[in-house]
């Protein structure tokens, strides 16, 4: 089956009501393409990297698990989070399906084998986001060191774009095709790429009128899926209001972008 992955969600865990709200109706509107999206639910207990100190971080990290134990359990759907400590590793992968090493974390090697370790404890999935300060070329050695505890069909790299002048970030198409030669899937970030780290002074900025731009081209270039935080009311997000999708939108994006994968497949 040409599955596309997909995990979407907010950016940081706001509420139980409002995670509940966005799984529930990404599963309604991702219903008709059931047999070709496989939909993991997204949610950060912690925002560990926000530009200002006053920025909102999330619920942390026992409040969060909480809630995405309950979006498991109401809705049946795997869920994905961020681990920011090696120490968190176990934890968060007794809950979660799938971890997440940030990208500013992708080369500390102590995160990358506490989460291998937890994974194939716990049987999940290791998600690493590609540094904007790394090239693909450079990944290899992300997917070496989780190999010695976990298996390749088991870890997932994400191309979020690379550093570009200030304030900007540069997604190069041809990341996927040199990751996925390191025998493990890619995932195009489709809404962190559009950032504008900073771009705001005192918060990120964004282009989010690019996101579908972009992703077209990343699924045509050989991602095998997308990243893409979504909010019913962007502009009201704690996080990543510049960036995140309309929710009602997304099954159309979707939509969309099974196109692109069935023309080039």
């Amino acid at each position: 089956m040409n599955t596309l992955y997909l995990f979407s969600g907010p950016c940081v865990l706001e509420s139980e009501e409002l995670a509940l709200e966005i799984a529930q109706s990404l599963q309604e509107q991702l219903a008709p393409f059931a047999d070709r999206v496989h939909l993991t639910f997204k949610g950060s207990f912690d925002k560990a990297n926000r530009t200002s100190i006053d920025s909102y971080r999330g619920p942390g990290i026992e409040k969060g698990l909480k809630i995405l134990e309950k979006v498991k359990s109401v809705t049946g759907l795997p869920v994905v989070t961020d681990y920011h400590l090696p120490s968190q590793a176990d934890e968060v992968a007794s809950v979660v399906d799938t971890l997440q090493v940030p990208a500013f974390l992708c080369r500390q090697t102590d995160m990358i084998v506490a989460g291998a370790q937890a994974c194939e404890k716990y049987s999940c999935q290791l998600k690493i986001k590609k540094g904007q300060f790394l090239s693909p070329e450079e990944t290899k050695n992300i997917v070496d060191k989780a190999v010695n505890f976990l298996m390749k069909d088991k870890i997932l790299l994400t191309e979020r774009g690379s550093s570009f002048g200030y304030n900007n970030l540069i997604v190069d198409m041809a990341s996927f095709s040199i990751m996925k030669s390191f025998g493990v899937r890619t995932i195009h970030d489709a809404t962190h790429c559009v950032q504008r780290p900073g771009g705001l002074g005192n918060k990120t900025g964004g282009k989010r009128e690019q996101i579908l731009v972009l992703a077209r081209a990343a699924v045509a270039a050989g991602a095998d899926g997308l990243f893409m935080e979504c909010h019913p009311e962007p502009e009201k997000a704690l996080s990543d209001a510049s960036t995140s999708l309309e929710l009602k939108k997304v099954g159309g994006i979707i939509e969309s972008l099974l196109k692109v994968k069935e023309a080039v497949s």
